[in-house]
């Protein structure tokens, strides 16, 4: 007698396609679902918030090296081809045995909850648009499993075995339904997910006027006004950064996935901890204080040697040392905890921010309220300190404490409680690896010492001798100084290197350092080619 066996590697593909379109319904209908909650309560967002607390510091470190400000796209890349793989493989358990794939997707869902319950400010209604989506989800994925058709018979010379693989590989599904009802079912499963996250979008942005407020804010006027910039700030070469960083061009480095949506309306900011008088501020209180305005250049602890996450820009707030005067530290204090709206915390020195310096809580840069993506509607700005202690965005809390009783968000993954910014000199011109015309080369680029300023920088060409080159004027110690000068290349290939001394810590170390814990050290090396 002839018997016949099944070829499941085309039902299997198709489970997988069923597992995949059950996933983008999941995602699709919690996006849709969640317009009418909180943004802590999209599942995306919350996942990719909590891989990044969960990761390990050298792969964060690793991320921001390799794609910089194009990290969190990375992360989504990852995450999208993480969760591509895992639902073709519950699809795949489903199709076999479907107790398995509903317990694998209800496991998934509950990893989602999860995610968006540790969210700062989460509550147990957050949860049900990820609960909605997982029934969603489940749903369709036994609908699409049902309408899978059975694999092809083929005939074969002996009869399958009894095991428990070949059986399920036998087995003819529900119906034996046709392979076109199940790209029916899939097809309209993807289209309702793809309309379900595009609507969500769309609630979202509908109901969220926070961007057009942000447009509408009249800031008063600085009590203290940013001095007049003196003449000569722009070094007179080709291609050397803009002295002042437009608000687009400037770096953003953060832990937020989603951009914070804060209302000036009901925007707070709480000041306790070890203090005499513990306030709470509001942003029209805030407002009404004596606001400073200051040029101050800001640096990233991530930034290689010759790395671009740095800018310089003008910014207006209140000096934190008057809020602190006004809050009244107790004796043995040291450290103040800044905490964002989406949870992010640094830990800056007490004293940077009582000791004159122009340490501010800044509502705008530039001339305009500050920029979403840059902490609207208040942040925090200190000079000399990279951003990882002192450069809170959507900054919510202040708490008065000490390094011994409490930590912060990169202090807790390896990085040093305090992080002063290292003396750099940046060669921008010529470019790495450019070429330019033998003969006289104009050369050019940054250096930046925030509170002690630049006094000098030298070059050194194919490791001949230092070189000091014609400094641009400075507005402040605490903004960058370009720089610039003039050398002779003949045809081939060739090295220039730069350093800069400041008068407080002197000459900048030749001692290569990665960034972590404290920043990168050395002196930046260029190679380029004349013709």
């Amino acid at each position: 007698m002839d018997t016949r066996r099944k070829s499941p590697r085309a039902t299997t593909l198709l489970a997988a396609l069923a597992g995949i379109a059950a996933a983008a319904l999941v995602l699709g209908v919690a996006e849709l679902a969640a317009a009418f909650f909180t943004a802590r309560a999209t599942p995306v967002i919350a996942l990719g918030s909590t891989f990044i607390d969960f990761t390990p510091g050298w792969l964060k470190d690793f991320a921001i090296a390799t794609f910089g400000t194009g990290d969190k796209v990375a992360l989504f890349v990852g995450m999208g081809l993480t969760i591509i793989a895992l639902a073709a493989v519950l699809g795949i358990a489903a199709f076999h045995r479907w107790v398995l794939g509903a317990l694998g997707v209800t496991a998934a869902g509950l990893v989602i909850v999860a995610s968006v319950l540790s969210r700062a400010g989460a509550s147990t209604y957050d949860a049900l648009p990820s609960l909605i989506g997982t029934a969603a989800g489940l749903l369709a994925l036994r609908l699409m499993i049902a309408r899978l058709p059975a694999a092809r018979a083929v005939p074969s010379d002996s009869a399958p075995s009894d095991s428990a693989p070949a059986a399920a590989a036998a087995r003819a599904l529900p119906g034996g339904s046709s392979r076109r009802s199940f790209f029916a079912a899939a097809g309209v499963t993807s289209v309702a997910a793809a309309a379900a996250a595009a609507g969500g979008r769309a609630l979202a942005g509908a109901r969220n006027s926070v961007e057009a407020a942000r447009r509408g804010l009249r800031l008063p006027a600085p009590a203290s006004p940013a001095p007049a910039l003196p003449a000569g700030l722009e070094a007179p070469v080709d291609g050397i950064t803009p002295w002042l960083t437009s608000n687009p061009d400037f770096y953003r480095i953060d832990t937020a996935l989603s951009v914070p949506q804060l209302d000036v309306d009901t925007w707070e900011l709480r000041v306790h901890g070890m203090v005499e008088e513990e306030f709470t501020l509001t942003f029209d209180e805030l407002l009404e204080e004596d606001l400073i305005e200051r040029h101050i250049t800001l640096t990233c602890v991530s930034n290689p040697v010759g790395g671009n996450l740095v800018g310089n820009a003008k910014w207006l707030g209140y000096p934190l040392r008057e809020l602190l005067r006004r809050a009244r530290p107790l004796r043995g204090a040291d450290m103040v905890l800044s905490t964002s709206s989406d949870g992010f915390s640094a830990s800056t020195p007490l004293p940077v921010l009582q000791d004159g310096r122009d340490a501010m809580l800044a509502v705008a840069m530039n001339n305009e309220p500050l920029p979403l993506e840059h902490g609207y509607p208040v942040r925090m700005v200190v000079p000399g300190l990279y951003g990882y202690v002192s450069a809170t965005k959507w900054v919510v809390d202040l708490e008065v404490t000490r390094f011994a009783d409490r930590t912060s968000y990169w202090t807790d993954r390896g990085w040093s409680e305090k992080g002063p910014i290292k003396t750099m000199a940046r060669v921008e011109v010529p470019r790495s690896f450019g070429k330019v015309a033998a003969g006289t080369v104009s050369i050019g680029g940054t250096a930046w010492s925030q509170t002690r300023g630049i006094t000098r920088v030298e070059v050194s060409v194919d490791d001949g001798r230092w070189e000091e080159v014609t400094l641009a004027a400075e507005a402040s110690v605490d903004t960058w100084r370009q720089w610039s000068h003039e050398i002779t290349v003949g045809a081939g290939s060739h090295t220039v290197r730069a350093r800069a001394t400041d008068p407080a810590d002197g000459l900048q170390t030749d001692e290569r350092a990665d960034p972590v814990p404290n920043g990168a050290s050395g002196w930046q090396s260029v190679q380029f080619t004349a013709t």
